[in-house]
């Protein structure tokens, strides 16, 4: 994603808040079944280089759990926190996957 208007139209959607990051859920509802993300990091979080190492994370999580555990023809935003730049990455995927449980109950 890279519109803000559709980062904003996610936020409508369900919420699921972790330590290291809040996850966004919303059906598009245009009949099209693929899923898409996107990331974004406040500036409050740190400088250029402390926010591009939480979206890199960010990214690898998505990568390795979205596929098999994401909503089919939804938009999903991943919002870092200051948390999960130090958390350990384990830790961040088992949050993942509490988290899209959540979303998807």
């Amino acid at each position: 994603m890279t519109k803000r208007r559709d980062f904003l139209a996610a936020n409508a959607g369900k919420r699921a808040p972790m330590p290291g990051f809040v996850l966004l859920v919303r059906a598009r509802g245009d009949g099209h079944p693929g899923m898409r993300i996107g990331y974004t990091v406040t500036k409050k979080i740190g400088n250029a280089v402390v926010r591009n190492r939480l979206k890199r994370r960010l990214r690898a999580l998505a990568r390795e759990l979205l596929p098999d555990n994401g909503v089919m023809g939804a938009d999903h935003v991943l919002i870092g926190r200051g948390d999960g730049v130090e958390r350990d990455f384990a830790k961040l995927r088992a949050e993942l996957g509490k988290a899209l449980g959540k979303v998807v109950r």
